[in-house]
């Protein structure tokens, strides 16, 4: 993979990576503002709980997507960014493109996807 191609997907990595951290610490920020009010209607405080479940649910999401990002910024600083991590293959660029924190080639995705579904 070329320098230029190798700054590219850094750059976007790590701006994502910016990004995730900010809305974390922005969802902590929120749900710790509101700890101390009680909300007297039964109806009302059910949906404040959903909302603070919905947030919680994305937050794990954005969680598990942090640790992919890290993944894919050691395997660029190590060379090997662009390589199934199963066949060894290199990884089509388009691919890369859409799905840079990827680190299998789409056949290898595709295999493991079936072996997931019953």
């Amino acid at each position: 993979m070329r320098r230029r191609e190798v700054d590219r997907y850094r750059s976007v990595l790590e701006s994502q990576l910016a990004s995730l951290v900010g809305h974390g610490e922005q969802a902590v920020h929120e749900m710790s503002g509101n700890g101390g009010e009680e909300i007297p209607d039964p109806n009302d405080r059910a949906t404040v709980e959903e909302g603070r479940n919905w947030s919680l649910r994305l937050r794990d999401r954005d969680r598990k997507l942090i640790g992919k990002i890290q993944d894919a910024l050691a395997r660029l600083d190590a060379g090997t960014f662009g390589t199934c991590t199963s066949c060894g293959r290199p990884i089509a660029a388009a691919r890369l493109r859409a799905r840079p924190v990827t680190d299998l080639c789409i056949d290898c995705k595709t295999e493991s996807e079936r072996v997931e579904r019953p």
